[in-house]
């Protein structure tokens, strides 16, 4: 199994746990179904399906929060509560107030949940204790905004940090297309967006389109920054690095042929992915980060988004450790 999108943080210092005494902790939000009168559930579920809320391979560790919510569009609310206002309007001689409507709204909110269908999904968390990363398989940092709040509410003494920059990947990526040259071990392929800084927000697209360097150099004299940028690592990672360091769309290359034919059943086919998928992002991590100081002239540890996308993980972070 391999993560396709990346929100990395870093565990900043030891964290000696064993899988058994993650169990443990994540163990107190455990997740169940949503209740009748609940509109959503979050809380750990087994990433394998069996009672371990913790897989362990090699000392990396898997784990997954599961969030259900009923699916209940406002418009239906709405056009229930709209048509027993009426039935009331009738009885009564006059419309229902501001307050009454509101009142009433609760109640057919809390009459439609039982019926309401559930819907569930799964994010997936990396841990990696020995190399002190912490990986989440989401596309938005909203989304793993949700998996750190719950981590921070379960575990004790977690030392996470989000990454910190003095300079943001927008410069970085701008920078490798100004100069049509990737970082060493990297290659530029064919995806990119460039985005206007004015308030415009112009944007340009490159979709599998060569990037023409006189192009290219162009919309960067104009103003426009690179806010995507498609990369493949030692031609054994593709991915598509965003403006946030999100890592989105990654597909391994060769990698995957060096896992056929490993494991003769499934349980041993997903331990033998999920060991060689770690090993790599652990390698790549570090490159890619490297690669982003480089161009910066800075030390990737001290990095701080400047457009504010991770200003909510910054102060959920920071409030945990003033506890």
């Amino acid at each position: 199994m391999w993560f396709k999108n990346l929100q990395i943080f870093r565990l900043n210092g030891a964290w000696d746990i064993q899988a058994e005494e993650l169990h443990q902790q994540l163990a107190r939000i455990a997740f169940s179904d949503c209740a009748s009168s609940e509109m959503q559930s979050q809380g750990w579920i087994s990433p394998r399906g069996n009672d371990l809320l913790v897989h362990s391979v090699n000392r990396q560790f898997l784990i997954s929060l599961a969030t259900e919510k009923k699916l209940l569009p406002s418009s239906v609310i709405n056009q229930v509560t709209k048509a027993r206002a009426a039935e009331l309007e009738e009885q009564q001689g006059f419309a229902p107030g501001r307050k009454a409507m509101k009142d009433l709204k609760e109640r057919v909110t809390e009459e439609l949940l039982p019926r309401a269908f559930a819907v569930r999904r799964q994010t997936f968390v990396w841990i990696d204790p020995v190399n002190r990363w912490l990986v989440i398989d989401a596309s938005s940092p909203s989304k793993a905004d949700e998996v750190i709040k719950l981590l921070l509410k379960c575990c004790d003494k977690l030392p996470l940090e989000a990454l910190r920059t003095k300079s943001s990947p927008q410069a970085a990526m701008t920078g490798w297309l100004a100069g049509n040259e990737a970082p060493k071990g990297f290659t530029i392929d064919q995806d990119t967006e460039l985005k206007s800084a004015n308030e415009d927000k112009s944007t340009v697209r490159y979709v599998r389109h060569t990037l023409e360097p006189d192009d290219i150099q162009k919309h960067i004299a104009a103003g426009k920054l690179c806010t995507k940028l498609a990369l493949t690592w030692n031609d054994r990672i593709s991915f598509v690095l965003t403006d946030n360091l999100t890592i989105k769309r990654i597909k391994p290359l060769d990698v995957m042929d060096e896992a056929k034919d490993k494991g003769v059943n499934e349980e041993e086919r997903f331990d033998t992915d999920f060991a060689l998928m770690t090993g790599e992002l652990a390698r790549f991590l570090p490159r890619q980060l490297d690669s982003i100081a480089a161009q910066a002239h800075t030390p990737w540890k001290l990095w701080v988004s400047d457009d504010g996308s991770r200003d909510g993980t910054l102060a959920l972070l920071d409030s945990y450790r003033q506890r």
